[in-house]
């Protein structure tokens, strides 16, 4: 019964077709496209697929982009289903003060997150972190409710910000320094350093909660950008999201 999971961000589809609808399932095809190229994945990446018995999709991009990746999916003729975050789902209580509200991405990753965390031992807290067009930094704890998080702009929004609201600034190329001598290397350094210290502080805060280390796991397409300058042990872990479909899909045909 193979399963392709889909996720959609803000900036690009992401899918994987698995053996089966599962966490640990045999990964058989996956690939990524930006959104503008959706409209054409029935005729090249999907076309040499086998059928998927069945299709569950994480979107963040609106309804627009929703029915654009439908479209391609009647390619095999089926009907796909969608994540709605709510208030139970996949061992994780939704905190949220209205639990519909919280993106489905954020709410996928702490499934996936979850999964992790009791794949690995004794149950504790955990800090789930995605790195993307914006960056997600979101706390369980040892019994897997959902305590709260953080929204900030990724790496990319804030050095645009800085070019369009400040004269003379550039986006630069340059590196991570404790020190920069020189504004690419400042630019870049000074928003690597506002994400990992947004991190550490809601580590600080969990662990402080919890009473013991949390277990913290990053994944999205920037993470490895900013993985080296963290100062506290992580793990970057890239199917996060994909896991936590696959953990939701699983607990629905457990039903």
């Amino acid at each position: 019964m193979s399963f392709l999971a889909i996720d959609i961000g803000n900036t690009r589809l992401k899918w994987a077709l698995y053996a089966s609808p599962q966490p640990g399932a045999v990964l058989l095809a996956h690939g990524a496209v930006f959104l503008e190229n959706i409209d054409r994945l029935a005729e090249a990446e999907w076309r040499e697929l086998p059928q998927p018995h069945s299709v569950l999709g994480c979107n963040v991009a609106g309804d627009a982009v929703r029915r654009r990746v439908e479209e391609q999916l009647e390619l095999w003729d089926i009907e796909p289903r969608w994540v709605v975050s709510s208030a139970h789902a996949g061992g994780i209580t939704n905190g949220y003060d209205h639990p519909g509200r919280l993106g489905t991405d954020r709410f996928v990753a702490l499934i996936g997150g979850r999964h992790h965390v009791l794949a690995r031992g004794p149950a504790r807290a955990a800090l789930v972190v995605m790195v993307g067009t914006a960056v997600t930094v979101d706390a369980i704890d040892a019994e897997g409710h959902f305590l709260g998080g953080l929204i900030l702009p990724g790496h990319g929004i804030m050095l645009r910000a800085l070019e369009g609201g400040t004269a003379g600034l550039r986006v630069p190329t340059g590196e991570v320094r404790e020190f920069p001598t020189n504004t690419s290397d400042a630019l870049t350094s000074g928003g690597n350093y506002a994400i990992t210290g947004a991190i550490e502080r809601m580590h600080r805060h969990l662990k402080q909660r919890a009473g013991h280390e949390p277990l913290t796991l990053m994944t999205g397409g920037a993470g490895w950008k900013v993985s080296p300058a963290l100062d506290i042990e992580h793990e970057l872990i890239e199917s996060l999201i994909f896991d936590g479909i696959l953990t939701l899909q699983a607990h629905r045909l457990a039903l």
